[in-house]
């Protein structure tokens, strides 16, 4: 890792320099701004630590540049105590993080190195640039979805995107068409289910005026919208017959009718289609066509659920808390350790969609900067979460855990699972009992001398 710093105390940069030194990590000196924008033409760094009070371009100016040319860039800002206003200004320009003076030295190379893993995280495992910064994961199954998109990135073959809503299907849509010989042009989305039958036909095709009844103009349909570029198709699974029989014919011929037209118009147009559903369970049972599947079905990308990628939940978390602190113009708010094991152990059934809402709820609602465990709701897994869960399938979350853990080539489940399940209803049933440990016992259906071996055994003391 190479961090590049920016300031013109000498004392600084030198304190900086001999402590990433020490810590393995690269340095590079500069004592203005233009010097860095200078080395710029030569080298890149992954990280760059800048103090706003410079002569000339000030800190604040060299972090606008900086993401001008690499929004992906982690840059953080040193500033003064009092100097609020810059530190809220930098947070706006989108700074990773800033370092009041005088500054913990260990807390200064613990953030250059965690804004180092942000950019490695985010940058050579997707194989994106920054323009779908939502598309983040070191999670073997994501890996495989950033390798599906750097193959296609240089033709234009119809995709069939599947996976759980929330998953973050459209974002893989919208990565496809950036990265392919038609990112020039149109990107068009249409949620066919949103649409009823009757209207989603002009919608998709377009109509003559007079067609129906209220057509009093000629209407451009979204295949015409998105001719040279891609229209993506979300929940495919959810399509009439009739209609799914005039998309296949597009799909083959290239060409159709607009509603009430008698002229054939001819597109280009790349079609991405996406659905939570089943298709070949829906082709089996006469619901879906079987053509247009294996025309739609040309490649295959499947979006993991959260659930089956919980190492990139920390990810996630960090980076919609600093996207939802941007949005309303607010400091990012940090995550205590004993919040962020919550989040991260929760289910998340909504999948990204639901910790994007989370992240954009406690940014608002928790006081302070840091989110504590009592800022969490239960319907996140917060206080509260025990009495929702057991109003849940919990065997089928068992289940879950147990298929996600044997895929992964795990063995020994009962001897990992059943400490923490044993674990977990001691502590829930002694608070319940507040610690009567005879009471305790009773309920739990053991004797008193085997809950004090658990409880020692666990180091529930």
């Amino acid at each position: 890792m190479q961090v590049w710093i920016a300031d013109d105390d000498q004392s600084i940069r030198w304190v900086l320099e001999q402590a990433c030194d020490d810590e393995g990590i690269g340095t590079r000196c500069f004592a203005d701004a233009t010097s860095l924008l200078g080395a710029l033409e030569d080298e890149r760094p992954d990280v760059v630590v800048t103090d706003i009070r410079m002569p000339g371009v000030d800190g604040l100016d060299l972090l606008h540049r900086l993401h001008g040319s690499d929004a992906t860039l982690p840059v953080i800002v040193i500033t003064a105590y009092s100097d609020l206003d810059s530190a809220v200004a930098a947070y706006q320009g989108g700074a990773f993080e800033y370092l009041p003076k005088p500054f913990d030295i260990d807390k200064a190379v613990d953030l250059i190195r965690r804004a180092g893993e942000q950019r490695e995280n985010e940058l050579p495992q997707t194989g994106i640039d920054g323009g779908f910064p939502g598309l983040i994961g070191r999670a073997p199954a994501m890996q495989e979805v950033f390798r599906a998109i750097g193959r296609l990135s240089g033709s234009s073959m119809t995709v069939l995107i599947t996976g759980e809503s929330g998953t973050g299907k459209e974002l893989v849509a919208r990565a496809l068409h950036q990265h392919s010989p038609r990112a020039a042009r149109a990107f068009v989305a249409l949620n066919t289910s949103a649409i009823t039958a009757e209207l989603l036909e002009s919608e998709l095709f377009g109509h003559e005026r007079g067609a129906f009844t209220g057509a009093d103009s000629r209407r451009i349909g979204r295949f015409e919208q998105a001719d040279g570029g891609t229209l993506f198709l979300d929940e495919i699974g959810d399509m009439s017959a009739a209609l799914q029989t005039r998309l296949l014919r597009v799909l083959a011929e290239g060409e159709f009718y607009r509603v009430g037209g008698q002229v054939p118009i001819r597109v280009d147009t790349r079609v991405v289609a996406a659905t939570n559903q089943d298709l070949p369970r829906k082709v089996q049972r006469g619901e879906f066509r079987e053509d247009l599947f294996h025309r739609l079905n040309v490649i295959h990308i499947e979006m993991p659920p959260l659930r089956d990628r919980r190492e990139d939940i920390p990810l996630l978390l960090d980076h919609y808390l600093r996207r939802a602190a941007g949005e309303i113009g607010v400091t990012p708010k940090q995550l205590t350790e004993t919040a962020r094991e919550l989040l991260c152990a929760f289910e998340w059934p909504g999948n990204v969609r639901q910790l994007v809402n989370a992240c954009r709820r406690l940014t608002l609602t928790a006081p302070g900067r840091e989110v504590q465990p009592a800022d969490i709701p239960a319907e996140f897994g917060g206080h509260g979460a025990v009495a929702r869960t057991v109003d849940d399938d919990w065997p089928a979350q068992l289940a879950r855990w147990a298929d996600a853990q044997l895929r992964a080539g795990k063995a020994d489940l009962l001897k990992e699972a059943m400490p923490v399940l044993e674990s977990t209803l001691i502590r829930i049933v002694l608070e319940r009992v507040q610690g009567k440990r005879q009471e305790a016992a009773r309920l739990l259906g053991w004797g008193r001398n085997t809950l004090t071996r658990k409880i020692r055994e666990f180091g529930l003391e």
